[in-house]
C-alpha cells in the first residue's frame, strides 16, 4: 500500500491526503482472515450462523462460542479478532441494560446498532487506542406485543405507548452489520469473514425482501451457505455454530436461542449432500467435455 513510510498509517487519528484511514482499513484485512459469520432475516424471525475453523485438535466441541445473546431479543455474531467481539458484547450487554434501566423496556435492535456503531466510531478518533478488528452481526426481534414496564406499579394509560398507530405493525425482526468505521446498515441478509464473497452471492438468489422464508428454512440456507463458503478452508475442519430468535408466537417465543443440536446437525448432512451432489455433476461434465 502506498501509505507505507508516509506516516498516514501510523496513527489513528490522521487522514492521508486523500481522505482515507488506514488504521480502520487495516482492521478490516483482520475482519476478512476470520471466520465467516452470515445473518438471515427470514419473515418470522432472524438466524445466525458462523463458521469456526478448528485450528487444534485439542479445542474442546462447543466451546469457545462466537455467537452471544446480548439482551432476551437480541443476538451478535462477529468475524474477526476474537478478544475484539468478546469486549464489543460486553459493552453491548452494558448498553442494553442502560436502555432497560432509563426506560424500563427492551432496546430496540436498531438503537443498539445506533449506540455500538457510535461507540466503535470512536475508537477511530484518537492516537491512544486501535478501531476493533471486527465486523459484528446484529439480529433481534422487537416485540410486536404491547408489554408491561419493567417493574410497573398499576395500570399505564388505555392508548398504551406512546406513538404506536393503531392501524400500523410495530416490532418484527431486524438484522444490522456493524463495521470497524462504526459504520452499520440494515440487511435482509448480511455475511463477513473470509467466505464473505461467496455468502453474499448465495444470500442474494434467496428471495429475503419479499414474501420471506422461514426460520427453519433459513437454518437449512445457513449451514448450506457456509459450508459453501467453507470451500477455501477445505484442509481444516469447522464447526457450525448457529442461534435463531422469533417472535412471541414462534418457536423460541420471543427469545435469542441456540439452534437445536439435531437441527443443526440435519442442516449440515443435507449441506453436505448437495455439495457432494455438484462435485458428482462437475466430474460427469468434466468427463463429457475429455470425451469430446
Amino acid at each position: 500500500m502506498t501509505s507505507i513510510g508516509t506516516g498516514y498509517d501510523l496513527a489513528n487519528s490522521i487522514f492521508s491526503p486523500d481522505g482515507r484511514n488506514f488504521q480502520v482499513e487495516y482492521a478490516v484485512k483482520a475482519v476478512e482472515n476470520g471466520g465467516t459469520s452470515i445473518g438471515i432475516r427470514c419473515k418470522d424471525g432472524v438466524v445466525l450462523a458462523v463458521e469456526k475453523v478448528i485450528t487444534s485438535k485439542l479445542l474442546k466441541s462447543g466451546a469457545n462460542k462466537r455467537i452471544a445473546t446480548v439482551d432476551r431479543h437480541l443476538g451478535v455474531v462477529y468475524s474477526g479478532m476474537i478478544p475484539d467481539g468478546r469486549h464489543f458484547v460486553d459493552r453491548a450487554r452494558d448498553e442494553a441494560r442502560s436502555w432497560r434501566d432509563n426506560f424500563k423496556t427492551p432496546i430496540p435492535t436498531a438503537d443498539l446498532a445506533s449506540r455500538m456503531g457510535g461507540y466503535l466510531q470512536a475508537y477511530t478518533l484518537y492516537q491512544s487506542v486501535r478501531p476493533f478488528g471486527i465486523t459484528a452481526i446484529v439480529g433481534g426481534f422487537d416485540s410486536e406485543l404491547e408489554l408491561p414496564v419493567d417493574g410497573q406499579v398499576g395500570t399505564g394509560p388505555s392508548c398504551g405507548a406512546g406513538g404506536k398507530a393503531q392501524d400500523k405493525k410495530h416490532g418484527g425482526p431486524f438484522l444490522y452489520m456493524i463495521e470497524p468505521s462504526g459504520m452499520y446498515w440494515g440487511y435482509y441478509g448480511a455475511a463477513t469473514g473470509k467466505g464473505r464473497q461467496a455468502a453474499k452471492a448465495e444470500l442474494e438468489k434467496l428471495d429475503l425482501g419479499g414474501e420471506g422464508i422461514t426460520l427453519e428454512q433459513a437454518v437449512k440456507e445457513a449451514a448450506r451457505i457456509i459450508h459453501e463458503a467453507h470451500d477455501d478452508n477445505k484442509d481444516k475442519e469447522y464447526e457450525l455454530e448457529m442461534s435463531w430468535i422469533s417472535g412471541k408466537e414462534g418457536v423460541t417465543r420471543g427469545r435469542h436461542e441456540e439452534v437445536p443440536k439435531k437441527l443443526v446437525e440435519e442442516a449440515l448432512r443435507l449441506a453436505k449432500e448437495k455439495d457432494d451432489e455438484d462435485d458428482e455433476e462437475e466430474k460427469k461434465d468434466d468427463d463429457k467435455m475429455d470425451e469430446d
